[in-house]
């Protein structure tokens, strides 16, 4: 089991079995899955990310949480690290949040403590965020908490039959 990071209004948790409906609703919303490297047509085919989520933490190789209300415990998107290299010190990135709780600034809160977990418990100098050029959301928020722009690697990735550039974010221990 990870730590649970608590915020002013969020509690990052590990995951359970019964996150498996959130986790299929927001990784098969047309909105979020616009951006995001993985989507699921079917509740079963979403069981793998829950694998996935598992695996990370067993092997220590990502750490990720699903973020909830304080109090009312309601479920509201999921966050992390992952591709977690002891050697350099260093972790990817990432998150994605439920539209209707989109614009109350919960990942301004819940990043910075993933981000502190990292430097801090486990010791990270560097996290690196990929991002999607045309995710404009997303690059405001990481410019918001202070990541550094790296460069854009062009026709990166191939995503329905068009190959798309992504962006490097970074922010280190020293920053």
């Amino acid at each position: 089991m990870i730590s649970t990071l608590k915020t002013e209004r969020l509690v990052l948790r590990s995951f359970k079995d019964s996150d498996l409906d959130n986790v299929f609703k927001g990784l098969s919303n047309p909105d979020i899955i616009k951006y995001y490297g993985i989507s699921f047509d079917t509740k079963e085919s979403a069981k793998e990310q829950m694998k996935w989520f598992a695996n990370h933490e067993k092997n220590e190789t990502g750490k990720w949480w699903a973020i909830c209300l304080k109090g009312s415990g309601t479920f509201i998107g999921a966050g992390g690290l992952n591709d977690i290299e002891r050697e350099h010190n260093k972790a990817e990135f990432g998150f994605w949040l439920l539209p209707e709780y989109w614009g109350n600034a919960f990942m301004g809160e819940a990043i910075p403590a993933i981000l502190n977990f990292g430097f801090q418990e486990l010791n990270l100098h560097r996290i690196v965020g990929y991002v999607e050029s045309h995710n404009t959301n997303c690059k405001k928020a990481l410019d918001k908490l202070d990541f550094t722009f790296e460069g854009t690697m062009r026709n990166a990735e191939l995503k329905n039959d068009t190959y798309i550039d992504i962006e490097i974010y970074s922010k280190l221990s020293t920053d």
